[in-house]
């Protein structure tokens, strides 16, 4: 199944494994919301309103699914609501509408913290990924940012990035809510774990997981990347898919040191992927892809596609994280009337589906 026919059917509710009870009872709530519903429910009053949701910016919608899903099972009762909802992965414009709730206010007043930050959220990851994929012009995004953040986001962030674009994530929990498996390389700690020895580090992973995955090898461990991309593919031979290129900031890849001075030296550069791309050529190795990771976001993709960088893949971490993306709700019709705070109106939007 594609992903445009995959996110036109929405992920179940129990997918989520919200904690119901919880959020029935306001734990995750803005005090406000629950005092308001207390005095509605203790005061006999319901008022029939129509809550419209909406974000500021270009983007792409995230969290949709989880937000209609804390309505279908937190909410006072689903089946007296009438929702209606783009879908996962939607283009969004700013202040356009998408997600109107109506109803009797009491039986969801308390869940307007929760929904709006389900989207705020899974909505910054889509259109962080979605701004890289598009930078990389086809070549395949990672999305390493698990140790960046909380592992609590992990499962939501992963569907997330999937749906904008991304080619793998890096933890199974990232990969959970389409079955999915996470992807990785061999890492610096395996290979400081076999005496800093990259090629026997990597010869005993591709012994035990070649069969299973691609191997992919980390190759700055002694900051001389040409070098050990050379001995890992000359050791490990088809059995080697890529190396990952992954140079501190701080560092200039041995490689380099004397060219210092005609460009930044510093790092993953596109002369150090130039230099390693040409090696593994020159020695028969052109098989092997090369991803290139540390620092990078959209802008510095932009930069080494504009240059036609020989890169095959890139790994970006941290700068997915980053951002805000915030939704606003607002109650404007109250009985079919217009009600909205000054300076909001009535948006309604052709685009929205009903949820059943």
């Amino acid at each position: 199944m594609s992903v445009e026919a995959r996110r036109r059917t929405r992920l179940d509710p129990g997918v989520f494994r919200l904690p119901v009870e919880r959020i029935r009872a306001g734990w995750y709530t803005d005090a406000y919301f629950n005092f308001t519903r207390q005095l509605l429910q203790e005061s006999g009053r319901h008022p029939h309103v129509t809550m419209q949701v909406f974000q500021k910016k270009q983007s792409v919608l995230g969290g949709i699914d989880e937000a209609i899903a804390v309505l279908k099972l937190c909410s006072g009762d689903w089946d007296a609501l009438e929702v209606r909802a783009l879908h996962e992965g939607d283009e969004i414009a700013p202040m356009e509408t998408v997600l109107t709730i109506e109803g009797d206010y009491s039986l969801f007043t308390h869940l307007e913290t929760v929904y709006l930050g389900c989207m705020a959220r899974r909505t910054l990851i889509m259109r962080n990924v979605r701004e890289v994929v598009e930078a990389a012009q086809g070549k395949p995004i990672l999305f390493f940012p698990a140790r960046h953040d909380h592992w609590l986001v992990q499962t939501g962030d992963g569907w997330a990035a999937h749906v904008a674009g991304a080619i793998g994530v890096s933890t199974d929990a990232q990969a959970s809510w389409w079955g999915g498996r996470g992807v990785g390389t061999v890492p610096h700690g395996l290979i400081a774990a076999f005496g800093g020895d990259t090629v026997e580090a990597s010869l005993a992973f591709a012994d035990r997981f070649a069969d299973e995955m691609n191997v992919t090898v980390l190759v700055d461990f002694e900051n001389d990347s040409v070098r050990t991309a050379l001995e890992v593919a000359d050791a490990l031979g088809d059995r080697l898919w890529g190396v990952r290129l992954d140079t501190s900031e701080r560092m200039v890849d041995r490689a380099l040191w004397e060219d210092m001075g005609d460009f930044p030296p510093a790092g993953v550069n596109e002369v150090l992927i130039r230099r390693v791309r040409d090696a593994l050529g020159e020695a028969g190795h052109e098989h092997v892809k090369i991803v290139a990771s540390g620092g990078f976001d959209a802008l510095k993709i932009r930069h080494f596609e504009a240059l036609g960088s020989p890169v095959d893949a890139y790994g970006v971490g941290s700068s997915l994280v980053r951002g805000a993306n915030d939704f606003t709700a607002d109650v404007v019709l109250l009985d079919g009337q217009p009600a909205a705070k000054a300076g909001r109106r009535w948006r309604p939007n052709p685009r929205l589906e009903p949820v059943d």
